[in-house]
């Protein structure tokens, strides 16, 4: 016989939900402090690099782990918009919001991935047995 009496109290379910609020709220926290720091030691080791005499390698050192950082806070903060659609408000208007930003999140991680490795990420195992080849 199937029970149609809820699992959980109201009082549980609040507590559940205002926890995950605070989980995908903090994981939001996290992406930003994320993007901030590469920004930070992207500099830090572009600028020690400009130092040592090379303003060209230090330039495309510089987009490089400027490109790295952004993508990785980028995934924190998909991370934390997922939780908050499935978890928090689920709502056919949210989940629209959601696949959207999820959308050109991917397309900027899509970018900054072909800006950071120069090639089409179909195209890695080529460099890589070319690399193999040359014995690097």
């Amino acid at each position: 016989m199937i029970n149609s009496e809820p699992i959980f109290t109201e009082e549980i379910r609040g507590f559940v939900l205002h926890g995950l609020h605070w989980i995908a709220s903090t994981i939001e926290l996290l992406g930003v402090v994320v993007i901030v720091c590469g920004v930070l030691a992207a500099t830090v080791w572009s600028l020690n690099e400009m130092r040592g005499g090379a303003p060209a390698d230090a330039f495309r050192s510089y987009r490089a782990n400027l490109g790295r950082g952004i993508l990785l806070g980028l995934e924190f903060l998909i991370a934390a918009d997922i939780i908050g659609m499935v978890a928090i408000v689920p709502s056919l208007d949210r989940l629209a919001v959601l696949a959207l930003i999820i959308v050109i999140r991917t397309f900027l991680s899509f970018s900054l991935q072909i800006e950071i490795e120069g090639r089409w990420p179909w195209r890695r195992h080529d460099r890589e047995a070319g690399d193999a080849a040359r014995g690097l």
